[in-house]
């Protein structure tokens, strides 16, 4: 990509607000759009985790989606500084757990006969039941919602905190004269490992065989690795300036 196509690419920053072409975000805007965003990466990618997919040999989780957070969270990171990226962190985990509480509060509500005896609350309980006593040892205790979003927290905790660590050295130094493309690549590359390793096994041992979640695990190396490729390129949607300064 030449230079001059690049700076192109860039928005451009005047004050408080940022400008692609005609189009003008005052940095509120910027903030809830960014951050809002993320919010449903997470939140959607929760849900749609309960469900077990598979393409030929490769077995993965359908909250694909959830990927995207990683290379979001670099533009928030580049856009709105360090302590707002840790903070839509921290804010999705408590919005993930806070979900799923009301998810069991639904359970528990009386269910009409004809939505029940049609499956509907057989279907809820398995989603979203704090008790389910279907399964066997530690698995009778937790549902398969609430098993995801407790695996979902503690991996994206750790993934996304050390992808923030390995972004905020990527602009430091000499590195921040190097392409902001290779921020993306360093950060993901160390924090899209981490995730796809203990989501799975904290989120479906015991649901899975071996042979399954090994499976799962490198298909999901593999796809949050080719969604990287994909969209690694929208650190450039954002100023390098961030519009909220370091103190």
């Amino acid at each position: 990509m030449a230079k001059s196509d690049l700076a192109k690419e860039i928005p451009e920053q005047k004050g408080s607000s940022v400008s692609w072409g005609r189009l003008k975000l005052d940095k509120i805007q910027a903030t809830i759009i960014l951050c809002g965003f993320y919010l449903f990466f997470s939140l959607a990618g929760n849900i749609a985790a309960t469900k077990v997919t598979s393409f030929g040999s490769l077995v993965m989780d359908a909250g694909f989606i959830y990927s995207l957070t990683f290379t979001w969270r670099d533009l928030i990171h580049k856009q709105l500084g360090e302590r707002a990226a840790l903070t839509t962190i921290w804010l999705a985990a408590g919005f993930n757990l806070l979900a799923a509480i009301y998810f069991q509060f639904v359970v528990l509500l009386p269910a009409q006969t004809d939505w029940a005896n049609s499956g509907g609350q057989a279907a809820w309980t398995f989603l979203f039941g704090i008790l389910d006593s279907s399964g066997q040892g530690w698995q009778s205790v937790l549902s398969l919602q609430m098993r995801i979003v407790l695996a979902s927290i503690l991996t994206a905790l750790l993934a996304e905190l050390i992808d923030t660590r390995v972004y905020r050295i990527w602009t430091r130094g000499a590195r921040k004269s190097w392409p902001q493309w290779t921020r993306v690549f360093a950060s993901n590359a160390v924090s899209i490992p981490i995730d796809s390793l203990l989501f799975p096994v904290i989120a479906f041992m015991g649901i899975l065989g071996t042979q399954g979640l090994v499976q799962m695990i490198w298909t999901n190396m593999i796809v949050k690795a080719a969604i990287t490729l994909l969209v690694f390129w929208t650190i450039y949607l954002v100023p390098e300036k961030p519009i909220y300064e370091e103190s």
